[in-house]
């Protein structure tokens, strides 16, 4: 068994390609490098052939999405480390050992990430992952570093390694053993959440979820789905839910989701305010598609035994109304 293995999952990214494996191929020399292809139209697996004969292609046989395309590619990959890597990431020297050494330090680290800065404005952190995940209670995602569309400096605030919720589908570390023991990700989602969805289910076995600013990656973001597109607003939305209904416990489920249905309808009153009415519809589409989907999933209830980085408050109030725009204002207690 190898130790590393960098999984790049690309789909029509021969730009992004060319554009960011030589640095993953400079900075990677004790990793196994692997892009795994899914079904894409455009000539990347010839430029990877002619380019990069060194790299090894899993050339999957349709396009999967994010989550399942990477749970078909691992079942060929024997390493203790899987790091999964978007193909629109920079990555700079010696970002693999303070991640790997991070995971190595205790049995009970299921996953990690670096700190992910945004390429186009390297001073700022990125909208995927920033200085690690956390969530509030009705399933809004939000970073340190970025909540909503807010992005902060980076100014070393962040600089310390600390236990967070979620770790970036961006640039996930993740044991091998843990992602397997969990049956990697949940394929229903497609793409979207599915790497939270993954760290909660970790949590609920009692396993941790880290961040190191030892280790910095660049990410361009929105290289396969922007905001502006409804399927992600689609994704987004019916994704959530889902993972509401999975993850939290029985007792809470039921009123939790209903708050959260009423504010995903305010949220779809102000796309048509703004003019957006394929995303209010996305919206109601998602909807749709979560009550179809939640019934095929396990209505047992699973206690969590590791809550760290979960906001028990509703991060718009605290946004929004309060003014706490800056994770460091967010008050936890």
């Amino acid at each position: 068994m190898n130790t590393i293995a960098i999984v790049i999952l690309n789909w029509n990214g021969k730009g992004f390609l060319e554009k960011f494996l030589p640095s993953v191929v400079k900075y990677s020399q004790n990793a196994d490098v692997i892009v795994a292809d899914n079904f894409s139209t455009d000539d990347s697996i010839d430029f990877l052939t002619k380019s990069y004969p060194q790299i090894r292609i899993i050339a999957l046989k349709e396009n999967y999405g994010f989550a399942k395309g990477y749970n078909e590619a691992l079942k060929e990959v024997n390493a203790a480390y899987f790091v999964l890597l978007n193909s629109d990431v920079e990555v700079t020297e010696n970002w693999l050992p303070p991640c790997i050494e991070l995971l190595e330090s205790d049995a009970f680290i299921g996953a990690c990430q670096p700190k992910i800065k945004a390429y186009y404005n390297k001073d700022y952190f990125e909208y995927a992952g920033a200085a690690g995940g956390f969530i509030d209670k009705y399933g809004y995602p939000f970073c340190r570093g970025r909540i909503f569309d807010t992005l902060e400096k980076d100014t070393n605030q962040y600089d310390n390694e600390t236990e967070v919720f979620w770790a970036s589908g961006a640039c996930l570390f993740v044991k091998s053993s843990v992602f397997n023991q969990l049956g990697g990700f949940d394929a229903t989602f497609f793409a979207h959440m599915e790497e939270i969805d993954l760290c909660w289910r970790m949590k609920h076995l009692g396993y941790k979820v880290m961040f190191t600013h030892q280790s910095t990656v660049y990410h361009v973001g929105g290289g396969t789905l922007n905001k502006t597109n409804p399927t992600k607003t689609f994704l987004n939305f019916r994704n959530s839910l889902l993972m509401l209904y999975k993850n939290l416990p029985k007792q809470k489920r039921y009123s939790i989701l209903l708050i959260r249905l009423f504010l995903d309808g305010i949220a779809g009153i102000k796309f048509l305010v703004e003019g957006k009415p394929s995303h209010t519809l996305a919206i109601i589409k998602a909807h749709f598609s979560f009550y179809k989907i939640c019934r095929s999933y396990s209505n047992k209830n699973i206690p969590c035994l590791n809550l760290k980085g979960y906001y028990n408050k509703n991060i718009l109030v605290s946004y929004y109304l309060k003014k706490q725009q800056l994770f460091s204002k967010i008050d936890f207690r």
